[in-house]
């Protein structure tokens, strides 16, 4: 077995229209006064991206191959609980977590207050310090659909170690 592995993933969702009242959900926390964002869960997209990247990094597949659209069961799902079970699989095959660097793209709302709470729900879902976690944001200065406001969009990287202990 290698030593350790690395993962990426990357999601996309599109801002619910406005008669849609869910709220926006990223990477757990909600942020106020913000449209949702469309998906078959909740629509974390920041959770999303760190479920693909661990996924990735541990050979075990993607999201959309575990969680699509097809299992109606998972409407509305909660990302958190997610996110959990594909850390479960991740450490049933023989991984740890061992950072995480997640960036979140989004012309709108502003996120920079919402990072260290973020930082706190990934470390915690994880089971990681929260000094392994970082979350950054960015835009597109106005360019494209994301510089449009249309939605937001989330990358994840990701290192996984053989567990500790």
């Amino acid at each position: 077995m290698s030593t350790v592995r690395i993962g990426q993933g990357v999601d996309v969702h599109a801002f619910a229209s406005e008669e849609d009242t869910r709220g926006l959900v990223l990477c757990g926390v909600a942020v106020p006064d913000a449209p949702g964002l469309v998906g078959h869960s909740d629509g974390d997209a920041g959770y999303h991206a760190v479920a693909d990247a661990l996924l990735g990094a541990a050979a075990l597949g993607d999201l959309g191959t575990r969680f699509g659209v097809d299992r109606p069961e998972l409407a509305g799902a909660d990302s958190a609980d997610l996110l959990a079970s594909v850390v479960a699989d991740v450490a049933a095959a023989g991984w740890a977590v061992g950072n995480l660097d997640v960036t979140i793209v989004a012309q709108r709302p502003r996120l920079a207050g919402h990072r260290e709470a973020m930082r706190g729900n990934l470390a915690r879902v994880c089971h990681l310090d929260v000094g392994a976690v970082s979350v950054k944001f960015t835009t597109t200065d106005h360019l494209g659909a994301l510089g449009r406001g249309e939605g937001v969009l989330a990358m994840a990287a990701c290192l996984l170690v053989p567990p500790q202990g």
